[in-house]
């Protein structure tokens, strides 16, 4: 058996889910009264998160409640709490759902947040493309400030804390962490070069915490249900449900919110299975910036960290795409690589240069123009990217490639020996 919308979805069945009286009615900012209250203090809520096991839901998995203990609160100055939405990596949409159907989780869990880390102010980067979200969380925050919740001296508490809601401009670069305070800051949104972290010196040069939208939306109900609830959802070093956002040749794609460590297949049935009657052939299981799994390999997997790195890839932000037996392997990194390279903000040279390289490459082997060593060239040019610039887009843009060449070079090699793909029956 599937378990289900436990906890971002858990509401989305409801009418008016996004209402802030739906929210109230079902439990919402009770955990934040206790909060403002006093009765429950950070090192405790710290300590339950934790306890839950929450790893980032944005991509790099790491603990939440460890990176939350990294904030000195008691440090003088102002501090900042960040929830990163721009979710811009292909396959990439689960977020933007919890802007639309349970906005006030994501206020709750951005406010307790920011108590935590002594943080009076908080900034939502949302996407740019994404004008409903962004206009129904700009509601959430509003109606959450009538309420008393958001603002100066909380229902009596003495604590004052606001948010605010950034809408980018639709650069993939400004998912990364620093290139997104530089957007913030109303600069050019390129990566900083780290160390100082954030959380030392991160917005307007203040300590910051940065946090995916999902991950805060999650807080209030594992501090209402408690930390042992949340982590015994999921399975050891993964607790929790988790949003996997399925894409590509199914039937029924979608966001679907199961319990970490769920079968491979059991999300595969849960989207429709494969369409057009066809086969299982390759599945990338983390969003584009992931390893392609060949079907033999996916089919054995379970959905967390742990079963989907031992089985050559990463969970990464849970943004499954589905390759039918008809998919065409080459034009499909083809196309990844086009991404890539235009998204580049060209700050790093082998980056700018090299995800060029690739696109020109595979281009050429598409066009029929391929030569012998051009797939010793792609792996070349790939590593010569990996591990040589500031953020992960460069890395991100060689390793659904490299994966694909390793476990289907035969279909590269028919396009530089025939120059049509394997596919083409004329």
């Amino acid at each position: 058996m599937v378990y289900q919308n436990e906890n971002c979805f858990r509401l989305n069945h409801l009418e008016n889910s996004w209402d802030i009286e739906t929210y109230v009615a079902n439990g919402g900012y009770e955990v934040w009264k206790k909060v403002v209250s006093g009765e429950l203090e950070p090192a405790d809520i710290i300590e339950e998160v934790k306890e839950s096991n929450i790893r980032g839901r944005g991509g790099a998995g790491f603990p939440t409640g460890l990176k939350w203990s990294f904030m000195n609160r008691e440090a003088p100055g102002q501090k900042y709490i960040v929830c990163n939405s721009d979710e811009g990596e292909p396959g990439t949409f689960k977020d933007r759902d919890i802007h639309r159907y349970n906005p006030h989780a994501l206020v709750e869990g951005m406010a307790i947040a920011g108590y935590v880390i002594g943080a009076s102010q908080g900034y939502n980067y949302i996407r740019g493309e994404f004008w409903e979200p962004y206009q129904v969380f700009k509601n959430a925050i509003n109606q959450a400030r009538e309420a008393g919740f958001l603002g100066k001296d909380i229902l009596g508490s003495g604590w004052d804390f606001d948010l605010h809601v950034h809408l980018g401009a639709g650069a993939y670069i400004c998912g990364e962490e620093t290139a997104l305070i530089e957007s913030i800051e109303g600069k050019k949104g390129q990566p900083r070069f780290k160390p100082p972290f954030p959380a030392s010196y991160g917005l307007y040069g203040k300590p910051t915490t940065i946090n995916n939208t999902e991950t805060l939306a999650s807080i209030p109900m594992i501090l209402a249900k408690g930390g042992k609830w949340f982590n015994d959802l999921g399975v050891k070093n993964a607790g929790g449900t988790k949003l996997y956002s399925v894409s590509g040749h199914v039937n029924n794609p979608g966001n679907f919110e199961v319990r970490m460590g769920t079968p491979f297949k059991d999300l595969l049935e849960l989207a429709g299975g494969i369409w057009k009657g066809r086969q299982l052939k390759a599945v990338i299981p983390g969003g584009a910036s992931t390893a392609v799994l060949p079907a033999e390999k996916a089919l054995e997997m379970n959905m967390d960290y742990d079963s989907i790195a031992k089985a050559g890839s990463f969970l990464g932000a849970g943004s499954v795409i589905i390759m039918d037996d008809q998919t065409d392997m080459v034009k499909a990194m083809k196309n990844l690589s086009h991404f890539y390279w235009d998204e580049s903000c060209g700050q790093c040279t082998p980056c700018r240069e090299g995800t060029g390289w690739l696109y020109r490459m595979l281009t050429r082997i598409v066009d029929g123009k391929g030569r012998p060593e051009d797939i010793a060239a792609l792996k070349d040019v790939s590593g010569k990217i990996m591990g040589n610039v500031i953020c992960g887009l460069g890395d991100a843009a060689t390793i659904a490639l490299t994966s694909a060449v390793e476990h289907f070079e035969h279909e590269f090699v028919h396009y530089i020996e025939h120059g049509c793909s394997i596919y083409d029956r004329t």
